[in-house]
């Protein structure tokens, strides 16, 4: 008895510990395991700016393990093409403003991760549409694209870009931070996640974090330099809690995610109201 409790996972039994705690506990652990993240991200990187590539990279990885599902397993069950078609989306506005606006090794990631985004979107709605389960895939995309252009018109940069292409980087910006919320409203219908569509999920959550990381370390950094370098009134500020935002949303997708994998579960069961 005593040996069993010994060999007991320490992962497993933190998480669990973690699963009794009342939702203020919880939410105070939280704050402070992202707040050591980040001191540990910025002490253990020396370039910062290697975060935000390393976000880009993630990404791309998620999306080979989606290419790996629909090339394996002839499927797209499970997966939200509407969350597909809004990645596309703001990642084509993205790479419009970073040719006009700041062409960088950015713009050559961007380029690969929209191809191959691209490439899932038609295989969804053409190769393996009858394996789309669009009657699960219902979040209404206007609440989010009218949402964000209306604030994208009201709060945007304030450089010297021509007023269009400000207004469509805050658009980006913006529906960037809500995209993955109709694949978040499939898994809620379904409640059982797939390897595979899990996997990418996990991915975006991780890729979210770097990319979040990256901005309050640099702001952190700079003394708050950069928020001024953004420009002035709200915009600054707005580009900050999108990535927030982006994190947020993805938190509670990937501690069930991590605590799956512990538990060796071969498909992710998430309990009602976790997205």
């Amino acid at each position: 008895m005593i040996s069993g409790r010994r060999s007991r996972n320490p992962v497993r039994t933190l998480l669990l510990w973690f699963r009794r705690q009342p939702p203020k506990i919880k939410s105070f652990l939280a704050v402070f395991a992202a707040i050591f993240s980040l001191i540990f991200i910025r002490f253990a990187i020396r370039d910062h700016d290697n975060l935000f590539v390393a976000a880009e990279a993630v990404h791309s990885i998620g999306i080979i393990v989606l290419i790996h599902k629909l090339i394996k397993e002839k499927t797209c069950s499970g997966l939200s093409l509407k969350s597909q078609e809004l990645t596309a989306l703001f990642l084509a506005v993205r790479l419009y403003c970073s040719f006009v606006m700041e062409y960088d090794i950015h713009t050559l990631l961007d380029t690969a991760t929209l191809v191959t985004t691209g490439w899932v979107v038609y295989m969804m709605r053409y190769k393996l549409k009858s394996t789309y389960l669009s009657d699960l895939d219902n979040f209404p995309l206007y609440l989010v694209i009218i949402p964000c252009a209306v604030l994208a018109l009201v709060i945007h940069p304030t450089t010297s870009h021509y007023l269009v292409n400000r207004i469509l980087w805050a658009f980006c910006v913006y529906l960037e931070a809500v995209s993955v919320l109709p694949q978040l409203r499939v898994m809620q219908n379904t409640r059982v996640v797939e390897p595979f569509t899990a996997h990418y999920v996990f991915a975006l959550g991780v890729a979210r974090f770097l990319s979040c990381a990256h901005w309050v370390l640099q702001v952190v950094d700079s003394s708050g330099y950069l928020l001024t370098a953004l420009g002035r009134g709200l915009w600054p500020s707005m580009v900050l809690l999108s990535e927030v935002v982006q994190t947020f949303i993805l938190a509670d997708f990937c501690y069930y995610y991590v605590k799956s994998v512990v538990e060796g579960q071969s498909v992710m069961r998430l309990p009602s109201g976790v997205v």
